[in-house]
């Protein structure tokens, strides 16, 4: 009949809308490129022109997609798990810059994919903020999550950690294969109940012998109650389990499979959680191809994401990048850092990608640094850090608010020695393209906080 449109020319439209977004995107790209511009731009105008671009280049990749996504750790997690897969010959695809809002990952695909939508990949695993995972998910269903845990973080985006426990929830109803559960975390494992059936479900967690040291790395909210029976995981159900061998190695025990040991280049209990998940994961999309021995092999060679706990070697000194979004994160990276006699300097920003409240402070501990005290603050709330610090009876040396000059003088002022930055996401980017360029790094764009 004249004037139907018929599914064939529906299906080229969508194609010829698919590579007109792709181009503009790779167009984007090269310019943002040679501008130094931010790794998002290119995916907001892929978007733009394509909203479905998403759906068109991953639904169909044979492996399928993994979403990680949680509060903490989703950038080391995934880096991880990439690792690991690659490891045993997967191709995967992910978002290596930790730009985790759905235009990020479209940046990230644009190097890679070609103008007819198709990926060299076998599977994609990709790190999404908990708001975005939903946004990604309405337009392509993920075949597996990894759930990592909850804890207060920019509570004027995300509100109470109820909002993200149900954004996680909801992740976890559209996800279509599997599901990794955290075991020691009392809103991501009450996510079981939600879980659809046939969904096979996997759990990740500590061996009972460290429970004790949980609470260094979790809000009083996410703990179970003395009294709340944790919520029980079915006979049959896989589970990882965090051995310590020592103070340095530790194994994941996998039933009756032992990974390791395996001693990481990241340092704290929180980077072997990490890589307990990511393990555990792996394993689950792997089933019987998955092989312990390649897997402590990737894990051993993983380098710290950039700025979490990544070492910069300044003039034969190390300087240690950790950034810190909440009072969760700062709590573990002052467990994991901050007693040691090393320059501090603790930069605060306020902006979108941080969270323009930084009550949160008042949240974080700062004892373990009184001994050594911290020598600069910085940022545009530098000035707010130092009275912080001053409550807990930490002497700060000097403000400096403008980053780039308390970098010079901190640097100056500490040459010979190892130095340590704590710094939210937008001083730690800034901060990190300063030092890249100064020092010859490898460049990072602008990202989204992960």
């Amino acid at each position: 009949m004249a004037g139907r449109t018929t599914d064939r020319q529906r299906s080229w439209r969508a194609t010829g809308r698919m590579t007109l977004a792709l181009a503009a995107g790779k167009v984007a790209r090269v310019a943002s490129r040679l501008r130094g511009g931010g790794s998002a731009l290119p995916g907001l105008v892929t978007e733009r022109v394509d909203p479905a671009v998403l759906r068109h280049t991953l639904a169909g990749l044979p492996r399928g997609i993994v979403v990680v996504s949680g509060t903490n750790g989703k950038t080391t997690t995934t880096k991880m798990l990439v690792a690991v897969l690659r490891g045993h010959g997967v191709r995967v695809f992910t978002n290596p810059t930790g730009s985790n809002f759905t235009r990020g990952v479209i940046s990230a695909m644009l190097g890679e994919v070609t103008l007819r939508g198709r990926l060299d990949a076998d599977c994609a695993v990709l790190e999404l903020d908990e708001a975005h995972a939903l946004k990604f998910a309405a337009e392509v269903a993920p075949t597996h999550a990894l759930l990592l845990n909850v804890a207060r973080d920019q509570l004027d985006r995300f509100a109470e950690i109820d909002h993200t426990a149900r954004l996680l929830t909801t992740l976890a109803e559209q996800t279509t294969d599997g599901v990794v559960l955290n075991a020691d975390d009392s809103f991501i494992s009450r996510i079981v109940d939600h879980v659809g059936d046939g969904v096979a479900v996997h759990w990740f967690g500590v061996d009972p012998e460290i429970a004790d040291r949980l609470p260094e790395l979790q809000e009083a909210d996410v703990r179970f109650a003395e009294d709340e029976v944790a919520p029980h995981i079915r006979d049959g159900d896989p589970v990882g389990l965090l051995h310590p061998d020592d103070e340095r190695a530790f194994s994941v025990l996998l039933g009756g499979q032992t990974v390791g040991p395996v001693t990481l280049k990241q340092r704290g209990l929180a980077a072997m959680i990490n890589a307990t998940a990511a393990t555990t994961t792996a394993r689950a999309l792997l089933g019987g191809d998955f092989d312990a021995a390649s897997a402590v092999r990737a894990l051993q060679a993983v380098t710290p994401p950039f700025g979490r706990g990544e070492v910069i070697d300044v003039d034969g000194h190390p300087l240690e990048l950790v950034l810190v979004k909440n009072p969760a994160g700062f709590t573990v990276a002052l467990g994991t850092y901050g007693s040691e006699p090393v320059a501090t300097m603790i930069a605060i920003n306020d902006d979108y990608a941080d969270g323009r409240d930084v009550s949160w402070l008042y949240d974080v501990s700062f004892e373990s640094l009184r001994e050594t005290g911290v020598a600069m603050t910085s940022g545009l709330r530098g000035w707010d850090m130092a009275l912080r610090l001053r409550y807990d009876g930490v002497e700060t040396g000097r403000v400096e608010t403008d980053l780039d000059g308390a970098l010079d003088s901190f640097l100056a002022e500490h040459r010979g020695g190892p130095t340590r930055i704590f710094c939210t996401y937008t001083a730690m980017m800034h901060l990190r393209r300063r030092l890249a360029a100064r020092f010859g790094l490898a460049r990072f764009g602008e990202d989204t906080p992960g």
